[in-house]
């Protein structure tokens, strides 16, 4: 499966946390992530992450253009809802398009835990064919 990682500044930490807890489930899996989110997950554990553009300079929107193009199975992105961001507007054209192509997202630890578990057990596998039926389209 295809994973992207975001998480705001106050929830980097977080994230990495998460990231050290499950990296036995994350390593079979291809990861990608904004900048530092990326850079701070790779020197903590042993997990390999394409990263993209910081998420105020484009990177959310990297992101978002892979969900357009069907390109991941999972967003997990640690908001902080209680602190303005300059990106907004990124940010909700991100969650929209995760709502407008079902793929799965997490915006806090809570969900990503019930996701990241169900990835394990295989739940996921409706991915697959949603990959299959693409690729017979095109």
């Amino acid at each position: 499966m295809k994973i992207a990682l975001i998480a705001h500044d106050l929830k980097k930490s977080e994230l990495v946390n998460f990231m050290v807890a499950y990296e036995f489930i994350f390593k079979n899996h291809e990861l990608f992530s904004t900048g530092t989110t990326g850079t701070r997950i790779m020197e903590t554990t042993d997990l390999t992450i394409k990263r993209f553009m910081s998420g105020p300079l484009g990177g959310d929107q990297q992101i978002g253009a892979m969900v357009a193009k069907n390109e991941l199975d999972l967003v997990i992105f640690f908001r902080d809802p209680l602190t303005a961001q300059p990106h907004e507007p990124d940010i909700i054209a991100l969650l929209r398009l995760c709502d407008v192509y079902s793929i799965p997202l997490a915006t806090n630890v809570a969900t990503a835990e019930i996701l990241v578990r169900a990835l394990e057990k295989g739940d996921f596998s409706w991915r697959e064919v949603v990959h299959k039926y693409e690729d017979k389209e095109q």
